[in-house]
């Protein structure tokens, strides 16, 4: 099962290991609770609108390219998921991420980052 909390806070610790800051000083700058915050990025607790809002103005990142990568990152488990559930045992999902295809949108704005289920799922 995808889970949409754990996407979304893998997507958060990204946005904040990319600009090289801790959880305690996002944790601040959007009035959140360290703990709280932690358990946000790891997928355990439900992000509601108002405290994505507050994350994401303190990683001065806006919330459409936060739910844009994790739109993206869904998409891609989706379609590990169902190719682990339709093909033969030890197809690997890798030449699938290779198809996908994105139009209208500059080359160098494209980066597609699977999440870690969707890299190298092998079907049981």
């Amino acid at each position: 099962m995808i889970l949409l909390r754990r996407l979304l806070g893998d997507v958060l610790r990204r946005q904040r290991q990319r600009q090289g800051r801790t959880l305690r000083e996002v944790s601040s700058s959007a009035r959140v609770s360290l703990g709280y915050l932690s358990e946000v990025e790891r997928g355990q607790k439900e992000a509601s609108s108002e405290l994505l809002s507050a994350i994401c103005d303190a990683l001065d990142v806006r919330m459409s390219e936060l739910m844009r990568e994790v739109s993206d990152e869904l998409a891609l488990a989706e379609l590990a998921q169902s190719a682990a559930a339709t093909e033969p045992v030890s197809t690997s999902v890798r030449p699938m991420l290779g198809s996908v295809s994105v139009t209208g949108v500059p080359p160098e704005r494209v980066t597609i980052k699977a999440p870690a289920e969707a890299v190298d799922v092998v079907a049981a």
